[in-house]
């Protein structure tokens, strides 16, 4: 049985409470299985809508063989190559199949599309409980790695111990706050019984009494364990520790404008701002905060084995390049992937980017505001295997070394072929950068770049070797690969 997202939080919030299991399901008119399974849920965070890959018992005995015969493939001509129907014919006669004809072109199909992707008035003092914390935004601005960013500060305060903490991110959205809220959770090492907002649309807004919340973050409440409560944005006396935080953090912490290099720099410097000036500062009643803050750890909750995994999962149709847009900027797939939907998971600095059932097409840095599309050069690479010729008005050569490119432009299409297929094979486990450069250093020793001597020797490159002076020796890989001894130069 599925139950509603606002039943579940119930289930959660009571059984945090202690409210035995017997009387949450008779409150609720559930039965105590339901209950449990609920309440003993260790993650809630959201997955990706995709649909799960089924059993083929027809034709599962017989893909290992059916894989083997399409990859022998790969070194035949493109015209003696295995049809779907001649795999068929040949599993009837060869492997007694039973199974229908459509199942081995499905099984063909995924196979293909698999290896192609490889492509104002007065105010009432309230009293805070221990264990409630309040939430906010703040406005800033920083040179980050030499570029002045309009930024977002989130805020969380604890009003009862007057313990304040602050991350520096890109945007408000559901994703982002909730992976902020995460990692403040983590440095406090508990999660508040109670959150504060106001009505931010990314949460939840109450309107004529009724809450309305985002799903991402009730999940997210309900991961915690945790209620919330959201207030009248123009009061700010309904959550003034929050409120009074945010201004005091900024004009103590962020003036002047900070210069770092990274937005993780950023957050450093703010976490060590937020511990000295918690240890120096005081609660409510005269307590210094480090004591009063004892008794908010006491009455939070413990934080869920499992991490939120805060990701917004969203259906683009990638147009003829391969570019799919997500909250107005592009991001590339890649050309294998053109005209097709994807399932496009976002989180604060990731887009990630699913095919097919749950198959990862790519994962990029997720861009705001306006700007190029956002790509990772090896997603196309597998077009330029398949149109060696497009190579010399490809975008990619931006991203390779100049000797490299200049190296390939001088080869006919088979030459760059074989070149950038090596380099895509080797970019797997050691990176694109990597890769180029040892197709580079191939290159430069007179040869022409193989899938292994490239693979070898971008692997020792990823490890930190350092490159020889005038190009490399590639004897001591060919006696490597042969299985003999290599001799160094």
């Amino acid at each position: 049985m599925t139950v509603p997202l606002d039943v579940r939080n119930d289930i959660r919030s009571m059984d945090a409470e202690g409210v035995p299991r017997a009387e949450i399901a008779r409150r609720l008119r559930l039965s105590r299985n339901t209950v449990a399974k609920y309440a003993d849920m260790e993650d809630l965070s959201p997955e990706p809508p995709a649909p799960a890959d089924r059993p083929h018992p027809a034709i599962d005995p017989h893909a290992a063989w059916i894989d083997g015969v399409l990859e022998a493939d790969l070194g035949a001509p493109r015209k003696q190559r295995h049809t779907a129907k001649r795999i068929y014919d040949r599993l009837v006669e060869e492997r007694r199949y039973e199974g229908s004809y459509s199942a081995v072109q499905r099984h063909v199909r995924e196979w293909r599309l698999a290896r192609a992707a490889c492509a104002g008035g007065g105010y009432l003092e309230l009293e805070w409980a221990p264990g409630t914390a309040q939430g906010d935004y703040g406005n800033f601005e920083a040179v980050v790695a030499g570029e002045r960013l309009r930024l977002k500060l989130l805020v969380v305060a604890l009003p009862h111990s007057n313990a304040r903490y602050a991350v520096a991110g890109m945007s408000q959205r559901a994703e982002c706050m909730c992976a902020g809220l995460a990692g403040v959770f983590g440095w406090i090492g508990r999660a508040p019984r109670e959150l504060v907002l106001d009505n931010a649309t990314e949460a939840g807004r109450r309107l004529r009494g009724e809450v309305t919340e985002s799903h991402l973050f009730s999940l997210f409440r309900a991961h915690y364990r945790m209620g919330s409560r959201y207030c009248n944005p123009y009061s700010g006396n309904e959550k003034g520790s929050v409120e009074n935080a945010v201004g005091f953090i900024r004009r103590n912490l962020l003036v002047p404008v900070p210069v770092v290099g990274s937005l993780a720099e950023l957050n450093g410097l703010l976490r060590d701002g937020c511990d000295r000036l918690n240890a120096a500062s005081r609660a409510r009643d005269g307590r210094p905060t480090p004591e009063v803050l004892a008794e908010d750890l006491a009455a939070m909750l413990a934080l869920p084995s499992s991490p939120f995994d805060a990701v917004r999962w969203a259906r683009c149709r990638a147009d003829k390049r391969g570019v799919v847009t997500v909250d107005g900027r592009g991001y590339l797939a890649g050309p294998a992937w053109h005209s097709r939907e994807l399932l496009c998971g976002v989180r604060a600095d990731t887009v990630e980017i699913l095919a097919d059932r749950g198959r990862r097409v790519a994962v990029l840095k997720r861009a705001f505001g306006d700007g190029p599309i956002v790509r990772n050069p090896l997603s196309l690479v597998p077009a330029l295997v398949a149109r060696p010729r497009a190579f010399g008005e490809s975008v990619i050569r931006r991203d390779m070394p100049e000797g490299l490119v200049r190296a390939i432009d001088s080869l006919d299409a088979a030459g760059r072929r074989r070149v950038l297929r090596s380099i895509e094979r080797a970019a797997g486990p050691s990176g694109f950068d990597a890769a180029c450069s040892a197709a580079q250093a191939v290159i430069e020793g007179g040869r022409i770049p193989d899938d292994a001597t490239v693979d070898v020797l971008a692997r020792r490159m990823a490890a930190g070797a350092p490159a020889a002076e005038g190009g490399a020796d590639l004897s001591v890989y060919d006696g490597f690969l042969k299985g003999g001894e290599a001799h160094a130069c």
